[in-house]
């Protein structure tokens, strides 16, 4: 169990730190409440996870070179921008991937409920 303390770690960091990641992660899990309800196939489900995980995988990871950025430095320079925004990009471009995903899966799911399809 010693392994799991300094994930443990950064996880508790993330929720405390970045507001961001604690609304992806209520966002997944109302994803995942979701999908049980529309009792989405495996390749569904694969989609789904894989979606969310990138997602929350890039999260983490922009805070952390965030986190590093910041500790290397407290003046502006334009390299630390640089850093700061492309790993915000990343963050952006994995969730457009989660959100195409999500319509792709649950858009044919809602309208065929709604009698449209």
């Amino acid at each position: 169990m010693e392994r799991f303390k300094y994930p443990l770690e950064g996880f508790r960091r993330l929720l405390n730190k970045d507001i961001h990641f604690l609304l992806h992660v209520i966002t997944s899990i109302i994803v995942l409440i979701i999908s049980v309800i529309f009792k989405l196939n495996s390749v569904e489900w694969l989609l789904i996870i894989s979606a969310i995980f990138l997602v929350l995988i890039t999260e983490a990871l922009n805070t952390a070179i965030e986190e590093v950025v910041d500790l290397t430095t407290n003046e502006f320079h334009l390299h630390a921008k640089y850093a700061k925004d492309v790993a915000s990009f990343a963050v952006l471009l994995s969730s457009l991937y989660a959100m195409i995903i999500g319509v792709i899966i649950f858009l044919p799911k809602i309208l065929k409920l709604l009698g449209v399809f």
